[in-house]
């Protein structure tokens, strides 16, 4: 539970520390070098930054810090974005998740952008209110403050909260919860505290170091970081990482390494060298040749975007130290991205059909425990956000299986925002059935036929071929172009080995949707015929409204 919540809210505050003396052992590279290396991965990997911990403000947040050269137009783009989403939202991120406008708060921090006017809404005004706020553990007020100090806000004053929140109430929120080997863990010190909670953290620890960073006059923290740097040092594994529910991971030691440059603390203090290894070496060997990093050594979960996003986040906080500069929270010092005019994005293509509609955002927030670390969260995460897409109970999205074709025709026709109507036409839908008016109206508008002429088979799978030929007609719908001639469609699919077993019926619109980055053509083969998962459906219906200015 408490890595699972770390993971999902905050998915970003760590990284790669350094110091000149301990980054000099690591095959000769350089910090800049390093920086200069996993801040290109991030702006190609991450080149439509959203509203999310993946894929969003912690991409923007490292990048705007980091000094690589990004076009204002890149974070623009993704302020338009966060408008567009406040707007959708009405200003309600979240209704119990307050680290979800933290986040978005430190993010357009780093731009230059007041979060006190998104959209018209005030996006600190919900850390005005205590109760909410402490809701998730630790990360509610370790979060609430670094997001206020990074613009120097005010306190907000929320008239609708129970107990006005104060700074103080945060930090001294903090300190009571500590534990009694000097550190912190996500519920320590709670009612909500479990067995696991009654050792220190890393990760909370680390987090909690750094929101006290900037609270050292005060006898009470400065007493209690010391603390901490000693539990901290004690907890600290002889090849100089940390671990976490058992498992050596690079989150827990990124986040000892972000602390310790919030604390202006040199990353080879002798209190953190282990057999001569610093936390930096240690990080160092989760690092990929391209720039990301791996959640565990080895890479067994492959290269993991969360991981490269923090990993970056603590490579800039190291440079900045080791440059002098302010550190990574304290933006007064943040580059400035000028307005730019609102996108055009999210009303639709010229050509579209007129029954097609945009869906707005009607359950923010909403978030499933089995795509925390999943290549295709944003993407779930946003179309269940519109009611687009649902999970399958008990807090899963089930994204690896099978989709059947009734769940197909709903979350298409949900997607194009179609007013569902049965039209009875498949002696194996039940009008009663649940999915018969979404059968019915995906049929009427073109987008799916029957196994036969009356009938559909509601609960079979689908192929990637079928999913194709079905995106592809709803991509007609919205406006798209969907044309490939013989020759088109060959020069498109000749990348892939397998090309010659997709249906000749299918290939066109396979070609299509490799084209338009629909499906995901960095695979060797197409395998045009195996069953396609919910997460590649989502995958592919979310890039489907963004290419159709839907999303």
């Amino acid at each position: 539970m408490k890595k699972r919540i770390i993971s999902i809210f905050l998915a970003v505050f760590m990284a790669f520390g350094v110091s000149v003396t301990a980054f000099a052992a690591v095959s000769g590279q350089t910090l800049d070098t390093a920086v200069e290396q996993s801040a290109k991965y991030m702006y190609t990997t991450v080149k439509e930054p959203q509203v999310g911990s993946i894929g969003g403000e912690w991409a923007v947040l490292s990048l705007a810090r980091s000094g690589y050269s990004v076009p204002d137009s890149y974070y623009q783009a993704y302020y338009n974005r966060v408008v567009s989403y406040v707007k959708e939202c009405k200003g309600v991120l979240d209704n119990k998740k307050y680290t979800e406008y933290s986040r978005v708060i430190v993010a357009l921090a780093s731009i230059g952008k007041d979060a006190r006017d998104v959209g018209g809404y005030d996006l600190t005004l919900p850390l005005g209110d205590y109760e909410k706020t402490i809701w998730q553990g630790m990360n509610g007020p370790i979060w609430a403050l670094i997001a206020l100090d990074s613009r120097d806000y005010p306190m907000p004053v929320n008239s609708g909260a129970k107990t006005q929140a104060t700074r103080q109430m945060y930090i001294d929120r903090i300190l009571d919860c500590r534990l009694s080997d000097g550190g912190w863990s996500l519920f320590g010190g709670t009612a909500s505290a479990t067995a696991a909670d009654s050792v220190s953290d890393p990760d909370i620890t680390g987090m909690v170091l750094q929101a006290l960073a900037k609270y050292q006059d005060q006898p009470a923290v400065a007493k209690a970081v010391s603390e901490a740097l000693d539990c901290m040092s004690k907890y600290q594994e002889a090849d100089g990482g940390y671990s976490s529910w058992n498992t050596g991971n690079s989150e827990s030691v990124v986040q000892m390494i972000v602390a310790l440059c919030e604390l202006g603390i040199s990353l080879d203090d002798p209190r953190f060298v282990k057999n001569g290894s610093t936390m930096l070496d240690n990080l160092m060997s989760f690092r990929t040749s391209d720039g990301g990093f791996y959640h565990v050594i080895g890479g067994a979960d492959g290269n993991n975007q969360m991981s490269a996003e923090q990993g970056l986040y603590g490579l800039v906080a190291a440079k900045r130290l080791k440059d002098g500069k302010n550190s990574l929270y304290r933006m007064s010092d943040a580059r400035t991205v000028p307005d730019a005019p609102a996108s055009s994005g999210g009303e639709g293509l010229p050509g579209k059909n007129k029954d097609v509609k945009k869906q707005s955002i009607t359950a923010p927030g909403t978030d499933f425990d089995d795509v925390k670390n999943h290549a295709n969260r944003e993407a779930i995460i946003a179309l269940a956000a519109r009611g687009i897409i649902n999970g399958r109970g008990n807090g899963k999205f089930d994204p690896n299986a099978d989709m059947t074709r009734a769940e197909f025709a709903a979350i298409t026709v949900r997607a194009l925002g179609l007013t569902p109507k049965a039209n009875g036409k498949f002696k194996d839908v039940a009008a009663s059935a649940w999915y018969a008016a979404y059968i019915g109206t995906a049929n009427i508008y073109g987008i799916v036929n029957g196994v036969s002429s009356d009938k559909f088979n509601p609960s079979g799978t689908i192929t990637r071929q079928e999913a194709a030929t079905m995106v592809a007609r709803a991509a007609a719908l919205c406006g798209m172009d969907t044309a490939y001639s013989t020759g088109a469609t060959r020069d498109v699919l000749s990348q892939f080995g397998d090309y010659v077993t997709a249906a000749s019926w299918a290939a066109p619109s396979l070609a299509f949707c490799y084209d338009k980055g629909i499906l995901d053509d960095s695979a060797m083969n197409i395998v045009p015929k195996e069953q396609i998962k919910r997460c590649e459906i989502a995958q592919m219906l979310y890039n489907l409204l963004y290419k159709a200015q839907l999303i």
